[in-house]
């Protein structure tokens, strides 16, 4: 299949991290007053993708584009992508009225590019079990989709058994970052040369990876700021994204107006990186491998032997995040997001999971860790 936008701009503005404020009742909500700053900062810089997801901000996302967006700029001149979490729904049918919701909360009339949500795992064959491919085929021909794909966090050879299974997809969206390029856990390069191996564009998601990447140790933001000093961090993990062929456009979930602005500055006047500038790129890289961390390489081995259902991978990756980048947020975030549906707090201490790891890693004393720091 072939993506309907060929030329896109090289960055989406992602809505998972809006800005909040403290409602009346006390509670987080959407700092509308502020999205719709950043929005118009955004668009008046020429820049017009912008992403969304059932499940972002606890269901408020969607809404809070229409708002910020839909209502208040021509329909012609921006993009909208929005996902279907199938994993979230009790069966087919809840999961089938979540596209009809997605139309009413975000206001758009059609979505440019749909998406099937976070596919890898347990996660893959309800998309299949409920006939959701087909189903959306049905919306795209309707007119109700432009370009329909899907996201993914897991390794290549899953990526490649759903492309093989679905070449009618129009592009996938992937996360792909320099620190990850290489990584034996989330294989980043790996999935985008299967994508690219089967013609697809890719949608890149977490280039900044969740904003850890403007956290570097000062061993390796010093190497970045000795090859340019006036560049800021962000914009050398947004660039290496963006500079890959077949990007159809970088997602920055940005919270702030001063993250719009600067990601926005660097991104208009974007030019792919340098030899010189991927060469520092990659003395970081090897920077952060040389720090230590847990070795898990996520074969999930383990997994198959917790009688707990302890969501072992996602809890060393929240470690190593602490690790690398002292990037707390983000490390919890991940725990929240990856882990919280088998948290390191069940853990019993068997040992079964010990006992079949490849790396030999000290799994209950870094659960119990993970369990004092993020629970």
């Amino acid at each position: 299949m072939t993506c309907t936008y060929t030329d896109l701009p090289k960055l989406g503005f992602g809505f998972m991290r809006l800005p909040e404020v403290e409602g009346a009742d006390g509670a987080k909500e959407i700092d509308l007053g502020t999205l719709c700053d950043m929005v118009d900062t955004f668009m008046d810089a020429g820049f017009t993708y912008f992403d969304t997801a059932r499940g972002y901000h606890g269901g408020r996302s969607e809404a809070a584009l229409r708002e910020a967006l839909v209502k208040r700029y021509p329909r012609a001149s921006f993009q909208v992508a929005t996902k279907l979490p199938a994993w979230l729904a009790k069966d087919a049918g809840e999961a089938r009225a979540m596209f009809d919701t997605s139309l009413e909360q975000t206001g758009a009339g059609y979505f440019d590019f749909y998406l099937l949500h976070n596919l890898g795992e347990e996660r893959t064959h309800l998309f299949e079990d409920w006939g959701l491919w087909e189903f959306l085929a049905e919306k795209k021909a309707a007119g109700l989709i432009r370009n329909l794909g899907f996201s993914m966090h897991d390794k290549a050879d899953a990526l490649e058994d759903v492309l093989a299974a679905h070449p009618e997809v129009d592009f996938v969206q992937l996360q792909i970052n320099y620190a990850d390029w290489e990584s034996e856990t989330i294989e980043s390069r790996a999935c985008y040369e299967v994508a690219r191996a089967h013609g697809l564009p890719v949608v890149v998601m977490e280039p900044i990876k969740g904003g850890s990447l403007v956290k570097l140790p000062e061993a390796a933001a010093g190497v970045l700021r000795a090859a340019d000093a006036n560049a800021p961090l962000a914009s050398w993990a947004l660039r290496f994204a963006a500079s890959l062929p077949g990007a159809l456009t970088v997602l920055s979930g940005m919270s702030t107006p001063e993250q719009v602005r600067e990601n926005v500055a660097v991104m208009r006047a974007f030019e792919p990186l340098t030899c010189e500038e991927q060469a520092a790129i990659d003395h970081v890289r090897a920077i952060l491998d040389g720090i230590p961390t847990v070795p898990c390489t996520d074969c999930r081995y383990c997994l198959k032997n917790c009688p707990q259902g302890v969501r072992i991978p996602a809890a060393l990756a929240s470690l190593n995040i602490l690790a690398l980048y002292q990037d707390e947020y983000r490390a919890q975030e991940n725990y929240d997001w990856n882990a919280s549906g088998g948290p390191a707090s069940l853990c019993i201490g068997c040992g079964a999971c010990e006992g079949v790891c490849p790396q030999h890693i000290g799994i209950v004393a870094e659960l119990a860790r993970a369990a004092a720091l993020f629970e």
